[in-house]
């Protein structure tokens, strides 16, 4: 389970440090910071697909994603006596994400590259990456480094082993170092990230592919895009929780039944419903309706992930349905570990009663993201290293 989550200089993030428990709930204005910090989470999953100098490139560069205010604001500036302004910056550019968890910890920087060496401008280079054991990072935790392009492991008897001099300025460690035999902890740590789930606005218009019939295949986890929903729904029933299933449909539905249609190994969803002669298909149901559907194939999954991470899942759905959804979440959080990123009332009321909800709102301060009330509860230890 992940303990802090830390964002430096990304968007409004200039320097956050979240704790996080089993069953989080992160709230606030529109603007306060929310989609980034959920930007951030998928950039830090993307470090172990190799794909996390290529989705900030699509973002702008890096230069379209760093904090855009000044290095600091004096006090003068804060107590309005003098307009914000740039001053003399004195440390490198660089973007820092990571996070520390009950095992290890990780942490990637990422800069810019030398003026004008290339084309690829926009792109930033990875400068520096480690992975630690336990929640903080120090030098006696640190398990491996990377500067530039070494990167060194510690070995057994304490000493450091350089495993490459060689690696990309565009490639981070996870995906091309592998030493299963030094560091173990490193294929751990990967495989872990690897399994970090992201669901965020499901397609449910008139022409959405999960409206139509689908081949079916064993799903226990639920795609992205949602397209293998009646898949999903019928690996539930045969290797999940059938009445946990059954449960969750009359709980959103009362007297309703959700099966599934297998028509030439092309599944579909039927949805009985109390006064209704005929159970409706998937291309009847209502967008919200669907939706909901669609959370409850992902929150019951067969194979919970190490977290689960839902943007906005209130889109579409009825205010009626929000406490039968936040109580979907907490039943999942019962077995992974949750982040729900939201700004809708009523689910924030529900989610707030059920037990172990750890709820963070966000707010913003002369630009920047803050966590409200963090001075009186205090921020979690983090210790970024030094170049």
């Amino acid at each position: 389970m992940l303990t802090t989550l830390a964002i430096s200089n990304y968007r409004s993030l200039q320097n956050l440090v979240v704790p996080l428990q089993r069953l989080n709930l992160v709230t606030g204005p529109n603007g306060s910071g929310k989609s980034s910090l959920y930007r951030a989470l998928r950039l830090l999953a993307d470090t172990a697909q190799g794909r996390v100098v290529s989705s900030i490139a699509r973002e702008g560069g890096l230069p379209s994603t760093l904090w855009a205010g000044p290095e600091s604001i004096s006090r003068a500036m804060r107590r309005g006596d003098h307009p914000i302004q740039g001053t003399r910056r004195t440390k490198p550019v660089k973007l820092q994400l990571g996070f520390a968890g009950d095992d290890y910890g990780y942490l990637i920087e990422m800069g810019l590259p030398p003026p004008a060496s290339s084309a690829f401008s926009l792109d930033p280079q990875v400068k520096r990456e480690c992975i630690w054991h336990g929640p903080l990072l120090r030098p006696s935790t640190l398990l491996v480094d990377r500067k530039g392009p070494l990167v060194s492991i510690r070995a057994e008897d304490g000493n450091w082993k350089l495993v490459t001099d060689r690696l990309s300025a565009f490639d981070s460690m996870m995906t091309h170092v592998s030493d299963p035999r030094h560091a173990p902890e490193m294929l751990t740590l990967r495989e872990s990230i690897r399994d970090w789930r992201f669901y965020d606005h499901f397609r449910t218009d008139a022409e959405a592919p999960v409206r139509s019939p689908q081949i079916g295949t064993c799903t226990p986890i639920l795609g992205n895009e949602g397209t293998d929903l009646a898949a999903a729904i019928q690996t539930i029933r045969e290797i999940g929780a059938d009445d946990l299933l059954d449960a969750a449909v009359a709980d959103a539905f009362p007297g309703s039944h959700l099966s599934v249609v297998n028509v030439e190994s092309r599944f579909a969803l039927a949805l009985a419903q109390p006064g209704l002669l005929r159970p409706l298909g998937t291309a009847e149901l209502s967008d919200g309706t669907l939706r909901y559907l669609l959370w409850i194939a992902a929150l019951l999954t067969p194979r919970p992930p190490t977290l689960l991470v839902m943007n906005e899942p209130e889109t579409s759905l009825h205010p009626d349905l929000l406490p039968a959804l936040a109580r979907l979440v907490a039943r999942a959080a019962e077995q992974t570990q949750v982040v729900v990123v939201t700004h809708a009332t009523t689910l924030i009321a529900a989610l707030a009663q059920q037990a172990g909800c750890h709820s963070i709102r966000l707010e913003k301060t002369f630009g920047g993201t803050k966590i409200a009330g963090s001075k009186e509860i205090g921020s979690p230890s983090w210790q970024w290293h030094s170049r």
